[in-house]
This record gives structure tokens, C-alpha cells and sequence, in this order.
């Protein structure tokens, strides 16, 4: 098995890197690096489906859907496929990843983002949501880091703290939902869930990843009605 770098950028965060695996015998595929650390690959992407797949079941109607992080857009390829969903803006704060979605570097990248639903901002999350209207989404998914323990970026501590989470609490209609993936289960998070929210729920996901079975959690809230 060999790995062949494909694309490269540098940021004021960091360094970005995609790659290619090669295997003889198996299907070439692609894996994202952040400051040399692992994001996501195209073998394993069981993770990003279950979040798009059981935050969708948690609301009535999901017409307005905010995806924060591209990855290699399996969580909003997810949102799309239900076609209750009118409207999916997914938030990305490098613009590099972005290009390599388009230009087709990410090979499956153009066909995702023709999807006349989706409106993709370059942007921090947390101004993102800031700026959006009042009552404007049914649903806030967040998969930016691995969850609060695990980082891509230091400045991502603030998406999991009280302030942040007003903002998502105003964006959202009445009854809609924050879902936040995670590798491990946050009692900060769960905390400041309450505190803004009034409540929070908890669950635990089995997956495959690069052949370990591993546990990641779902942390999600509601907005009241």
C-alpha cells in the first residue's frame, strides 16, 4: 500500500493535505489530512451517513439544513438524498477544499455541488451562524472537529460553549434540532446544551473505522417551541 499526494495548501490554520491510497487489489481512495492529522477518507464513511441519517429522523420537516464542515461531502451527499430537504448550506472555512471539491480533484466533488439545494459558504462556522436570520433552519448538524476532546483547530473550542449555541438556538424554527458528532461523550457539551436549550440528549453510534470498531456519540438538543 502506497499513498500519493494529489493536492496540498496552506492556510492560516495550517496545512491541508489530500492524498491518494493505492492497494493492489482494492478500489483507489482518497484521505483528507489536517497539520497532519487524520479527517476523513472515502473507505470508511459510515460516520458521516449516520449523522445526516439519524439527525434527519429527529425532524418532522427538514426543509433548511446547515452542514458545518465539507469534509469530502458524505454528510451533505446524505441531507440531499432526502427529499424533504429544500435547502442545504454547508459551511467550510477552506477554500482550498472547497476548489478540490469543484474543479473535480475530489472526483465526486462537481456532481454533489451541482445540486441546485446547495448553498456553500467559505466561512468560520460560528461567524456563519452569527450572521444567519432568526427561525430560518429546521436543522444544525456540526462535524467540524471530532467532537470537543479532539480538534482540528484550537478556535473550534467556541462551537461548544454557551455563546455559540444561543446563536444556533435563534437560527433554528421552533422544534428544530442541533446535532453535534462526536468521538467521545462530552459532559461539557452536554452542559451547555442544557443551559441554552433547557435539554439534551445523548447516543452512542457503533462504526467501522479503517477496520476498528469504534464508539462515537450523537449530541443533540431541541429548540422549543
Amino acid at each position: 500500500m502506497e499513498y500519493v499526494e494529489i493536492a496540498r495548501a496552506e492556510s492560516e490554520r495550517g496545512e491541508l493535505v489530500l492524498r491518494e491510497r493505492r492497494e493492489e487489489g482494492a478500489p483507489t481512495s482518497l484521505e483528507l489530512r489536517a497539520n497532519g492529522v487524520f479527517v476523513m477518507d472515502t473507505v470508511e464513511t459510515s460516520s458521516e451517513r449516520a449523522l445526516a441519517t439519524a439527525a434527519l429522523a429527529l425532524v418532522e420537516d427538514p426543509r433548511a439544513v446547515v452542514v458545518g464542515g465539507l469534509g469530502l461531502g458524505y454528510t451533505m451527499h446524505e441531507v440531499l438524498a432526502d427529499s424533504r430537504v429544500e435547502k442545504c448550506a454547508v459551511v467550510e472555512i477552506e477554500q482550498s477544499l472547497v476548489d478540490w471539491m469543484r474543479d473535480g480533484t475530489v472526483p465526486h466533488g462537481p456532481t454533489l455541488l451541482a445540486d441546485q439545494r446547495v448553498v456553500l459558504v467559505v466561512a468560520d462556522v460560528a461567524a456563519a451562524i452569527a450572521e444567519a436570520p432568526d427561525d430560518s433552519y429546521d436543522l444544525v448538524l456540526l462535524d467540524v472537529d471530532n467532537g470537543p476532546g479532539y480538534l482540528v483547530h484550537d478556535s473550534n473550542a467556541a462551537v461548544y460553549r454557551a455563546p455559540f449555541l444561543e446563536h444556533v438556538r435563534r437560527v433554528l424554527r421552533p422544534g428544530g434540532v442541533l446535532v453535534i458528532w462526536s468521538a467521545d461523550r462530552s459532559e461539557d457539551l452536554e452542559a451547555a446544551l442544557r443551559e441554552v436549550f433547557g435539554n439534551a440528549d445523548t447516543t452512542s453510534y457503533d462504526v467501522l473505522l479503517q477496520e476498528r470498531d469504534e464508539q462515537y456519540w450523537l449530541h443533540t438538543a431541541r429548540a422549543e417551541g
